[in-house]
């Protein structure tokens, strides 16, 4: 399978489980449980577009979107582990998440300017 691949099939996923989520938290509560269904859902579509650009994505979106999907697991499993198991994944998990989606992000918008920058 082919990054671009996993890249799509990870938004899906990731799209599906916050709805799941979103839906536990209604019934059962839980602002961690929330929290983490909404940064799934905030971030699936950024997934998808990447998947789907494919080759023509570049290397530096690439590296974006897997610093993202890295970010977002250890971020969103961190507040689902707290709140499902009372433990954490481990020490700084949730904040190295948070980190690493900010990076991320920084990523992505490295890749619109350099790509802005071949068109020229």
């Amino acid at each position: 399978m082919t990054a671009d691949r996993i890249l799509l099939f990870a938004g899906g996923l990731l799209g599906a489980a916050g709805v799941a989520l979103s839906a536990a938290a209604a019934h059962a509560g839980g602002g961690n449980v929330a929290t983490a269904a909404n940064f799934l859902l905030f971030h699936a579509p950024a997934f998808l577009a990447i998947g789907l650009f494919g080759s023509s994505a570049g290397r530096v979106l690439k590296a974006g979107g897997w610093i993202l999907l890295v970010g977002l697991l250890l971020f969103t499993g961190d507040l689902l582990a707290r709140h499902y198991f009372g433990n954490r994944l481990f020490p700084m998990a949730a904040p190295t998440g948070g980190t690493l989606m900010i990076a991320g992000w920084l990523v992505v918008a490295l890749a619109g300017i350099l790509r802005a920058g071949s068109e020229r």
